[in-house]
């Protein structure tokens, strides 16, 4: 049985969402930005958060009670991943690679627009929506 694979992203007006390994707008008190981050650690609790190592390095240590986050390696096929969590939810997170690699297999993309018009040097790709593991029928939205 395999996991339920699920997104979860917050992206700017021009679908930015890093800037040097970090979001672009950290650090950015407005309610918008604080109520994603709450959203964000409230969707992930009690289920499994899989990323790459520069997202990893960036979770703050309280994170780590209230969910099972695993640092996941480019040399790893992510099918081979995803087998460890049957019946799982699990959260994907991280940077274009990550997404890219894992896209056919998200089932659901939770996207949150943020009001950020700032620069950025990694963007959301709307071709990881259409991507599935068989290359014929895209996944399923909620």
């Amino acid at each position: 049985m395999m996991p339920d694979v699920r997104a979860v992203i917050a992206i700017g007006l021009q679908g930015q969402f890093g800037l040097n390994g970090r979001l672009p707008w950290e650090g950015n008190r407005q309610r918008a930005f604080v109520a994603d981050v709450e959203r964000f650690f409230e969707l992930t609790q009690g289920h499994v958060l899989i990323m790459g190592r520069r997202t990893f390095e960036s979770v703050p240590e309280f994170a780590f009670k209230d969910r099972e986050i695993v640092k996941i390696q480019s040399s790893e096929a992510p099918a081979e991943v995803l087998a460890r969590f049957p019946g799982r939810v699990v959260f994907i997170g991280g940077g274009p690679p990550v997404y890219a690699a894992y896209a056919p297999f998200i089932r659901h993309w939770d996207i949150n627009r943020l009001p950020y018009e700032g620069e950025a040097d990694r963007w959301f790709n709307p071709r990881w929506l259409v991507k599935s593991p068989s290359g014929k029928t895209p996944p399923r939205f909620e």
